[in-house]
């Protein structure tokens, strides 16, 4: 052996460190050894086509390292929810008193008080309504902007966190391109813009908790799913037993006796049972829980709608995941949500409008995401196209669903501008002084609730309000109104304060 090759190289055979990757060509033996070698050599394939395959395989392959696609798309659509919400406030478009039930209890909160909610009754406490302490998180918030435009804003922000732990996930799992295909539908997924589209409700802290426990739940991470899953009871009473089920599901994956499973699965059903039997009723004032009464006919025997039970469902999960959804265990977290609706009778439960299919949309997309690693490897070549193209197809459903969906209103000029009535109307509430006892009904209500003390109307428990402010429909004259108004307070006299062509405010004069 030569000693100066043992030397260099350290073994015989071996090419030395420093010159590995720069070992010079074999040496050929004339013309004829280089005419073999340019002759049966497989022509290079072409640079473009490579570069092209290349790139198509690695935005298409599951991401290991952090990207920005999550959170570029997460602002995006706050910045989308913040405008649909707000336009509304400001052409008061407002369908429901929910905003103002919600404002009036974040305003309680911001003052260290109790969060009664007048609208509900006099001197209510939200607790006895609904068990929802996780709005106290706002009321440093509201206490720096006293107005229901930080309650949307709050919105439109939990909202749009909840896109990033699905888009994440969906970019680790499936690819750069599908991922962003599906975390721009699942923005975009109807459930979510009718939810953005009804005011503010406390369901909007429940899906980026959802939606971060699934995302951990994906990823194997118990501890930090457990976290992410146990604040949901102090949401709303019936997400306790959500909280459990995703307890059930991280012991349904791991295949073993997990304490901290088991433990969410004991918390979230215990903290379910004394919301529902002891927390709220000792808030009611009549020592139960109102509720009750929408489970059954008429309170007794339980009413399953079928047919509409069953178009939401579809609805669920027809343009939202293509079904694929069924093929993974994380729908099971979707269970309580539509169990609880089957024992109602109440129609709005089963309707595609308002917000209660919101915290659905994580559950079901998260499902898919799940399910779509699995299904692209299946022995069914046209179940493995399927799978593939879903993600793209889901997007396009979404898209097109939009059309007919709130977030189709920012691209209408006319949603960027303030109608000359409701200028009008503000101008007509201004004149309401703060700190007064206003009846009213829905319309006035954002324009009131952070400055004045508001009763729903005909509900003011025997007080005579300072201001009544209605809307004016075309039904009704304003004598007509005012005789209305002098029934409910037959004690008390009346004048019209001022008139638009949609809003009636009276002040009260005096009492009889």
């Amino acid at each position: 052996m030569d000693t100066a090759a043992a030397t260099a190289g350290g073994a015989p055979g071996r090419i030395p460190v420093e010159d590995r990757g720069t070992v010079p060509p074999p040496r050929t033996a004339g013309p004829a050894a280089a005419a073999t070698t340019t002759t049966d050599a497989p022509p290079a394939r072409p640079g473009r086509l490579r570069h092209t395959a290349d790139r198509l395989r690695t935005r298409t392959a599951p991401l290991r390292a952090p990207h920005l696609d999550p959170y570029w798309t997460a602002g995006f659509f706050f910045i989308a929810f913040a405008l649909v919400s707000l336009c509304r406030f400001r052409t008061m478009s407002i369908s429901s008193w929910d905003l103002g039930i919600f404002e009036q209890a974040v305003r309680g909160y911001a003052h260290f008080q109790a969060p009664i909610v007048d609208l509900k009754g006099p001197g209510t406490n939200i607790l006895g309504d609904h068990f929802s302490p996780v709005l106290i998180v706002l009321a440093p918030f509201y206490r720096v902007f006293p107005s229901p435009v930080t309650l949307l804003t709050a919105q439109a922000a939990l909202f749009a966190l909840s896109v990033l732990p699905v888009t994440r996930a969906a970019a680790r799992h499936l690819g750069r391109v599908p991922g962003l295909a599906l975390g721009i539908a699942y923005g975009m997924s109807w459930g979510i813009q009718k939810a953005v589209d009804f005011d503010f409700h406390e369901i909007a802290f429940a899906l980026p908790l959802i939606a971060f426990a699934l995302e951990a739940v994906l990823r194997g991470r118990w501890t930090t799913a457990v976290c992410w899953a146990a604040p949901l009871v102090l949401v709303k009473e019936d997400l306790g037993v959500t909280a459990a089920t995703i307890g059930a599901l991280a012991l349904i994956r791991t295949r073993r006796a997990s304490p901290l499973a088991i433990g969410l699965v004991a918390f979230g059903i215990t903290a379910t049972a004394v919301t529902l039997g002891l927390l709220i009723p000792g808030f009611n004032g009549s020592g139960s829980y109102d509720y009750w009464t929408k489970f059954g006919a008429d309170g007794g025997g339980a009413t399953i709608p079928l047919d509409d039970a069953l178009r939401t469902t579809l609805w669920v999960l027809l343009p939202t995941t293509g079904l694929l959804a069924l093929r993974s265990p994380l729908l099971l977290v979707a269970l309580p949500t539509l169990g609880w609706r089957f024992l109602s009778h109440e129609p709005h439960y089963w309707g595609t409008d308002w917000h209660y299919n919101a915290v659905l949309m994580p559950v079901v997309f998260l499902a898919l995401i799940d399910a779509l690693p699995r299904i692209r490897v299946s022995a069914r070549p046209w179940l493995r196209s399927y799978a593939h193209h879903l993600p793209a197809a889901v997007l396009a459903a979404a898209l097109a669903l939009t059309a007919n969906l709130p977030l189709s209103r920012l691209t209408e000029a006319a949603t960027y501008r303030t109608p000359p009535n409701v200028t009008a109307d503000e101008k007509l509430l201004e004149r309401i002084p703060d700190g007064a006892t206003v009846e009213s009904d829905i319309r006035p209500l954002s324009r009131l609730t952070h400055r004045t003390q508001v009763f729903w109307i005909g509900d003011t428990g025997g007080l005579s309000p300072d201001y009544v402010a209605v809307q004016l429909r075309q039904d009704r004259t304003p004598r007509q109104v005012l005789a209305e108004t002098t029934a409910r307070h037959p004690r008390s006299t009346y004048v019209v304060l001022g008139d638009t062509a949609d809003l009636l405010v009276f002040r009260r004069t005096s009492a009889k």
